[in-house]
């Protein structure tokens, strides 16, 4: 499970992640990524941590499938925070295909686009 710390909850941090942010596409999700963005709601001066936030849509499946694959995209992304910068917003979002992949699928599709926004790799 993602730490509570580590969570996208805001409106306005999902709309800067995936207006402001670079984007990297694959066949089961899309990932945006607004590096070391600065939390204007957090106190003090410490670097803010790394927030991630999940959009399945009912394109991918009914409830009990989106929430199959939010929780395969949470126990993803927990091993793979320490990746980002401190203070970056990401945003997973599912695809239709997601339904119907498997955690493995999932994960390949994940790295890759984490590898192209982090490595910054050929578009």
């Amino acid at each position: 499970m993602l730490p509570t710390e580590n969570r996208l909850r805001r409106r306005e941090d999902f709309a800067t992640a995936v207006r402001r942010g670079r984007r990297a596409g694959r066949p089961t999700l899309v990932v945006h990524l607004r590096s070391g963005a600065t939390d204007p709601h957090a106190p003090g001066e410490s670097a803010p941590p790394t927030r991630a936030g999940f959009v399945v849509s009912k394109a991918v499946g009914g409830a009990v499938v989106r929430n199959t694959v939010k929780r395969r995209l949470r126990h993803l992304m927990r091993d793979r925070v320490p990746l980002f910068p401190p203070g970056s917003l990401v945003v997973v979002r599912a695809l239709p295909g997601a339904g119907d992949a498997d955690h493995a699928q999932l994960a390949r599709d994940l790295d890759a686009a984490l590898q192209r926004l982090l490595g910054g790799g050929a578009r």
